[in-house]
């Protein structure tokens, strides 16, 4: 058995579509998901098998011998895949909304939910980072991942974890050769405004472009990796922070059941909605006229149905 087979199957496409068209964009817009969907299966394929499958900022677009590897047993694996229909979604179906921000991949999140809850779809959104908070107040989604922080009048939210900040520097620059550094050390440097995540590929072409350094949350470096760039670990800026949100007065079983998912809870776990109904069904009761167990007789209080007379206190 291939090591590869336990990839699902949608995982797969994605990949080999991207390793056979070696270009994300174009092949993003044949899968008919969005670009960074399609980045972030890929870095979450690369996290769990442990190596990289594409090579770093490669322009265009190189397989790695690991990325050859997987792209030969994916086309064998699908090629014995019986294709089904696509089923129609029904309208009035149960289903789940997840946003989510530049950075942040849900993958890990995603496959957990459709081998939990199949019978619930589960659409998973990228949101642009400037418009998370009206996502959520509007609507467009259930819940998001955002990067705080946001104004939580109404709002439920739990922080999930910290992002370092990186400096991302051209790859000759004199910063690439150490590990770490200051802001006081960045204090001379051309420093381009990364503000604006949404727009975070375009400033990493002006830092490759004319020299200069830009200071990002580091899944954001990760996410536009190129082969001309490097990143190195800022240690006076705070770190971001992602929290998974969604508003108060809309918290239903299935947002209730997303965040166990999150927080990886287990599908029995009592603080989920379904894991709840597990706990209240009742027991099966005993048999009438069942006997005790061997070896065991009934006290003479349980006999006669009363109390059993409590035992002498002894004395120091």
């Amino acid at each position: 058995m291939s090591r590869f087979e336990s990839i699902d199957v949608t995982r797969l496409r994605w990949f080999a579509g991207v390793a056979q068209e070696l270009h994300f964009a174009r092949a993003a817009q044949a899968l008919g998901i969005s670009r960074q969907r399609l980045s972030h299966t890929v870095i979450d394929l690369e996290e769990e098998l442990g190596t990289k499958l594409f090579v770093p900022g490669a322009s265009p677009t190189q397989l790695t011998a690991e990325g050859e590897e997987l792209l030969a047993a994916a086309l064998e694996i699908l090629a014995n895949v019986v294709e089904q229909a696509p089923a129609t979604p029904d309208d009035d179906a149960e289903r789940l909304r997840v946003g989510f921000v530049p950075g942040v991949t849900v993958t890990k999140w995603e496959r957990i939910w459709r081998e939990r809850y199949p019978e619930i779809v589960l659409e998973m959104l990228a949101v642009p980072m400037r418009e998370q908070e009206a996502a959520l107040r509007e609507g467009r989604v259930d819940m998001a991942f955002v990067r705080l922080p946001i104004d939580r009048e109404g709002m439920s939210a739990i922080p999930l974890y910290r992002e370092i900040a990186v400096v991302v520097v051209p790859k000759d620059h004199p910063i690439s050769v150490f590990e770490q550094v200051s802001t006081l050390e960045l204090a001379d440097e051309r420093m381009q405004d990364a503000a604006d995540l949404d727009e975070a590929a375009m400033t990493l072409e002006l830092v490759a472009a004319v020299s200069g350094a830009a200071i990002v949350p580091h899944s954001i470096a990760r996410l536009h990796a190129r082969k001309d760039l490097v990143y190195r670990t800022v240690t006076d800026v705070p770190p971001t922070e992602i929290a998974l949100a969604w508003p108060a007065e809309r918290t239903t079983d299935l947002v209730e059941e997303f965040v166990g998912v999150v927080r990886g809870r287990s599908e029995r776990s009592t603080r989920s909605p379904s894991g709840q109904e597990k706990k209240q069904q009742p027991k099966a009761q005993p048999r009438a006229g069942k006997k005790p167990p061997a070896g065991k007789k009934p006290t003479a209080a349980k006999r006669a149905g009363g109390a059993q007379k409590p035992g002498k206190r002894r004395g120091r």
